[in-house]
Parts: C-alpha cells; sequence; structure tokens
C-alpha cells in the first residue's frame, strides 16, 4: 500500500509542477509584447498544453472566466492546482 501512495502522491506532484510550467508559459506570451518563440520554446509549450488541457478545458466549461473590468481572469488552472493540492493530502492522509 506504501508503493501505491508514494507512485500517486509523486505523479499528482509532477503534475503540479507540469501545470506550474503552463502558467508560466502563458504568462511569458501574455506579458510580453513582441514575444517569437524560438522552436524548442514552442515544443515544449506544446508538450504542456497537451499534457495539462483536457482537466482545464473541462473546468473552463464549469468556472467561467471572473471579469474585472477589461480583464477576464481564468480560474480554472487555478482551482485545477488547488484541487491537486487536496487530492494528494488525501492520499497521503488516508492511504
Amino acid at each position: 500500500m506504501e508503493v501505491v501512495k508514494f507512485a500517486l502522491s509523486w505523479a499528482i506532484e509532477i503534475y503540479m509542477y507540469i501545470l506550474i510550467g503552463r502558467i508560466l508559459v502563458e504568462m511569458i506570451v501574455s506579458f510580453s509584447r513582441n514575444f517569437t518563440a524560438p522552436s524548442w520554446f514552442t515544443r515544449f509549450a506544446e508538450t504542456l498544453f497537451v499534457l495539462t488541457d483536457p482537466p482545464v478545458k473541462a473546468l473552463r466549461s464549469i468556472i467561467p472566466p471572473l471579469r474585472m473590468n477589461n480583464v477576464a481572469l481564468d480560474l480554472s488552472v487555478l482551482v485545477l492546482y488547488f484541487g491537486l493540492s487536496l487530492l494528494q493530502l488525501v492520499v497521503q492522509q488516508v492511504l
């Protein structure tokens, strides 16, 4: 049982790091006005988005963006991150 607990906790933690990478890529692209990505960055970002898009898109269909004047804040990535943190806590405490 300890092996399952370790594997699940490790997988959740790795996925959380991938999600942080996605957040960083989105921030780089959105805050840089004249950003032209090198090919390695594009491949790296595409990998992050392919891995994180299914749960993020599912949450986006449930949670609408938070509108503040001219800005729409997407909370789905944040909710997913906190959900994974909670799931990791449950795995560590229950199993």
